[in-house]
C-alpha cells in the first residue's frame, strides 16, 4: 500500500516546498530495513487511518485536498485512544522528513576524515570451509574487541567473527545519516522490548559493534557500583578494576570535551544548571579532535570518535588477529567426550554463501546482552535457569525546550553535558541532540502543527534522562531474539521525576515553553503547569526508549544465580568465556562502554594466567 497520502497528511504537504514530496520514497527505504513485524505494524496503522478517511469522506488520504486531510487528522487526534497509534506512524515519518529537510539545507561542513588504521578483514564468503585457531571471539564490539586484543597480544591465534559489515570513516562521509542509520543498527534501528510499556532498544551491528553508533560518552564505573558487585554478587572481576579502567581510557584517548565544540544545546544545559546550582559539566568522551558534527550515533564522519574499530581492533590485528565479517554464528561446537566434562571445540557460522567451521579450544562469547543468550541456547549451553534473565536497559525519556532564538542543537557535540544533580537518585541527565528526526524525542502534533514543529526545530534544545533500573527484563528465544521488559514501579516514578527535573532545568535556562513528550499535554509554559500535568501522568504516557542492555549472562559467585563464574567462565563447559555487557551483574548506572571493556580485559587476563 502506498504511504504517499498518509505522509502528505502527517507533514501537511501543501505543494509549497520540494522536500515533503521526497519523504514517501525515503520512508519506503526506512521501512525496507525494519523487521517484518514492525513493517506490518506500521502499514496496518496506515491502513487504519486511510480506512477512517474513506469512511468519513469517501476517499483515502491521497486524493484529498490539504484542508480535507487536516480535517481528518483533527478528528483522529480528538480521540485520545488513537494517539499512540498515530505516534507509531510518526516515528519513521520523522526519520524520513528530518533527512529531507537536512538535505534541503545542504550537508554540514566537515574536515577531511582521518585515515582509518588497517584491519585484517575477510568476508565470510571468502573464508575456508574449515580452519583452526587458538581462540574464536564472537562479536567485535566493546567486549569482543578488548578480549581479542588481549589474547592476540599474548601470542594466541585469534579469529573474530562479526555478523555485520565493516564501515570506514570515508564511507560515513559519503552517505546521509539516515542511510547509515538503517544499516548500522540491527533491524534498521527498530529493535524493541515488548512489555509494559514497550521500549525501543536500538543496538549496533557492524565491525566495532555498538561503539560505532554510541555517543562517545565515557563514564568510569562508579565506586559504589563496584562495591555492590563485589560484596553482594561475588563479582571478583571488579578487583583491580581501576587499573583496567585506566588502560581502557588510555586506549580510547578519553578526555573532557572542550567547551568550544559543545554547541548551543550543551551551553544552554550548563546555563540552566548554573542558575539552579546543580552539578553539571562537559562530559568525558573518546573523541579527541571532535568537530561537533553531531553524528556519533550514525558513525563519526571525521574519525574523531575512537570506536573500537579505530582504537582496539587495529592493535588486535597488528598482533595477528583476523576478523571475519558478515558471519552469523549458528552454534558453539562442544566436545562432550573429553575427560573432565564438555569442552569447547570451536564454532559453526554462516555467511551469505554457506556455512563454515573454525575449530578452536577457546570460544569467547561477546555477541552482546541481547544476542549471547540465544546463541548459548542454540549451542545446547543454555540450561542455567538464570540465562537470559536479569536484563537491565537504562530506560530513558527526553524533553525539549523552545527558546526565543536559534539553538540548532544538531550543530555541536551530540551528547555534550552531564547533569549529575539527581544521579544519587538513579537519574542521569545528559544534553543530547541528534541529526534531525533520529532522536528518541518525538515532535508533537500532526499535519500543519507537525509541519510547523519541523520548520522551527532549530529553536529547540533537547535533554535526555536515563534511569539506573532494577533488572526487570529477560531475553527469550534461540533462533530469533525476543526481549521482554516491564518497567519496575520504582523506575516508573523516577522517569516521571526525570521529566520534571529536565523541565525545571530548561525553564531555568530561559525556555519559553517545554515540550513534554506526553501526547495529551505536549506543551507547558511554566514549572507549575508541568507539575500539574505530571501529577496525572503515568509512565505509559511517556515516549520511552532504552539503551545499554546488560546482565543476561551475569557473572557471580553463586552457581545457582549466575550462569558465569567470577572469572568469566560459562558454567557447565570448559573453554567458553563470556566477555560482553551480559556479564555485568546489575545496571552500571552510567554509559557502560568503559565498564564492559574493563570487564572483558579482566576476563581475558585471568584466562591467560591459568
Amino acid at each position: 500500500m502506498s504511504l504517499q497520502g498518509l505522509v502528505a497528511a502527517l507533514i501537511a504537504d501543501d505543494g509549497t516546498a520540494d522536500w515533503p514530496r521526497r519523504v514517501p520514497a525515503r520512508l519506503d527505504t526506512v521501512l525496507a530495513t525494519m523487521p517484518l513485524p514492525a513493517r506490518v505494524g506500521i502499514r496496518t496503522a496506515a491502513h487504519a487511518v486511510n480506512a477512517y478517511a474513506m469512511a468519513r469522506t469517501g476517499r483515502t488520504l491521497g486524493p484529498l485536498t490539504a484542508p480535507e486531510r487536516e480535517s481528518v487528522l483533527g478528528e483522529l487526534t480528538a480521540r485520545p485512544a488513537l494517539l499512540p497509534l498515530l505516534d507509531v506512524l510518526k516515528v519513521p515519518v520523522l526519520l524520513a522528513a528530518g533527512t529531507e529537510r537536512m538535505l534541503q539545507d545542504g550537508p554540514a561542513p566537515r574536515g577531511l576524515p582521518r585515515q582509518d588504521p588497517p584491519l585484517d578483514l575477510t568476508p565470510a564468503s571468502a573464508w575456508p570451509a574449515r580452519s583452526t585457531a587458538d581462540a574464536v571471539v564472537i562479536g567485535s564490539g566493546a567486549g569482543g574487541a578488548m578480549a581479542a586484543r588481549t589474547l592476540a597480544r599474548a601470542g594466541l591465534d585469534v579469529v573474530v567473527l562479526e555478523e555485520g559489515r565493516h564501515h570506514s570513516t570515508e564511507s560515513f562521509g559519503r552517505r546521509t545519516p539516515l542511510d547509515r542509520f538503517t544499516e548500522l543498527y540491527r533491524d534498521g534501528g527498530a529493535s524493541a522490548a515488548v512489555g509494559s510499556p514497550p521500549l525501543l532498544l536500538p543496538v549496533g551491528r557492524a565491525v566495532g559493534g555498538t561503539t560505532v553508533v554510541n555517543s562517545g560518552t565515557c563514564y568510569r564505573t562508579p565506586d559504589h557500583v563496584l562495591d555492590h558487585w563485589s560484596k553482594d554478587f561475588g563479582f571478583t572481576l571488579a578487583d583491580d578494576f581501576e587499573r583496567r579502567l585506566d588502560e581502557v581510557e588510555r586506549t580510547l584517548r578519553v578526555a573532557t570535551q572542550p567547551t568550544q565544540v559543545l554547541g548551543a544545546n550543551g551551553r544552554i544545559t550548563l546555563a540552566g544548571a548554573r542558575e539552579l546550582g546543580w552539578r553539571a559539566a562537559p562530559l568525558r568522551r573518546n573523541a579527541p579532535g571532535c568537530q561537533g558534527s553531531c553524528q556519533c550515533v550514525v558513525g563519526c564522519p571525521t574519525g574523531a570518535k575512537q570506536s573500537v574499530q579505530l582504537s582496539v581492533l587495529p592493535d588486535a590485528c597488528a598482533a595477528g588477529a583476523r576478523i571475519v565479517t558478515d558471519a552469523r554464528v549458528e552454534r558453539i561446537l562442544v566436545d562432550t567426550d573429553r575427560p573432565g566434562g564438555p569442552r569447547a571445540a570451536g564454532v559453526r557460522a554462516r555467511g551469505a554463501d554457506g556455512g563454515f567451521e573454525i575449530l578452536a579450544p577457546l570460544v569467547v562469547v561477546a555477541a552482546g546482552a541481547l544476542q549471547s543468550p540465544p546463541l548459548l541456547r542454540r549451542s545446547g549451553l543454555g540450561r542455567h535457569p538464570r540465562l537470559g534473565r536479569n536484563l537491565s536497559v537504562h530506560p530513558a525519556t527526553s524533553v525539549a525546550g523552545r527558546f526565543a532564538g536559534p539553538v540548532t542543537a544538531w550543530k555541536g557535540v551530540l551528547q555534550s553535558v552531564g547533569v549529575e544533580e539527581h544521579h544519587p537518585e538513579g537519574i542521569l541527565i545528559e544534553a543530547t541532540a541528534t541529526p534531525p528526526g533520529m532522536g528518541s524525542f518525538i515532535l508533537p502534533g500532526l499535519g500543519g502543527e507537525l509541519r510547523r514543529e519541523l520548520e522551527s526545530a532549530d529553536r529547540l534544545a533537547t535533554l535526555g534522562a536515563m534511569i539506573a533500573d532494577r533488572p526487570s527484563g529477560s531475553v527469550l528465544g534461540r533462533d530469533r531474539t525476543l526481549v521482554r521488559y516491564d518497567v519496575d514501579r520504582r523506575d516508573a516514578d523516577r522517569l516521571i521525576r526525570a521529566v520534571r527535573a529536565m523541565g525545571e532545568l530548561l525553564f531555568a535556562a530561559g525556555a519559553e515553553e517545554v515540550l513534554t513528550g506526553i501526547p495529551r499535554t505536549p506543551r507547558v509554559r511554566s514549572l507549575p503547569e508541568l507539575d500539574a500535568v505530571l501529577a496525572g501522568t503515568s509512565v505509559r504516557q511517556l515516549h520511552l526508549s532504552a539503551y545499554h542492555p546488560t546482565g543476561t549472562v551475569a557473572a557471580g559467585a553463586s552457581s545457582q544465580h549466575f550462569p558465569v563464574d567470577p572469572e568469566g567462565r560459562l558454567r557447565g563447559v570448559h573453554g567458553v568465556l563470556v566477555a560482553d555487557a551480559s556479564v555485568l551483574p546489575s545496571c552500571p548506572q552510567v554509559n557502560p562502554q568503559l565498564s564492559i571493556m574493563a570487564a572483558a580485559l579482566a576476563i581475558a587476563e585471568l584466562h591467560l594466567r591459568e
